[in-house]
């Protein structure tokens, strides 16, 4: 055989070796200082060295109950609900890589900004911002986001 049949051959074998060895490994991810799940599904999970926060609101994590009744509480709330779920991964703010903003009023984008860079003062992550007809619990603002263990 000539050399790159044989550097193909083992490179083949290489790659099926590995993947049959792969496991996925995921953790669900629950953080105490963050509101308890309002459905069936995790805080967050991590897969790898890779986070996936569930969308936060504005809920108090102690009684489940919303903080307030205006866009700035709530968004406030809202972020500090996802630091504390990034923490209870072993991540922080600056390891996020995206993040989705979920606005049932388009024309809070200025007042979220305002109150979003304070949380991402470095590094600003990738981020989408959509205007929604409804959130749960008739929150004002849900933000959630991809991270990795820092």
């Amino acid at each position: 055989m000539n050399c790159i049949k044989l550097f193909t051959l083992a490179l083949l074998a290489t790659i099926t070796h590995s993947s049959c060895q792969y496991e996925r490994k995921l953790n669900a991810i629950a953080s105490s200082d963050a509101p308890k799940a309002i459905g069936p599904y995790s805080q967050a999970i991590k897969a790898g060295n890779t986070i996936y926060c569930s969308g936060q609101i504005g809920l108090l994590p102690e009684s489940n109950t919303m903080v307030g009744s205006d866009i700035t509480t709530q968004a406030h709330q809202a972020l500090k609900n996802l630091r504390a779920v990034l923490m209870a991964a072993g991540s922080d703010m600056e390891h996020v890589v995206k993040v989705t903003v979920y606005l049932k009023d388009l024309n809070d984008f200025a007042t979220v900004n305002d109150i979003y860079k304070d949380y991402f003062p470095a590094l600003k992550p990738a981020r989408a911002t959509v205007q929604v007809s409804r959130l749960p619990k008739d929150a004002l603002v849900e933000i959630d986001c991809i991270a990795v263990r820092k």
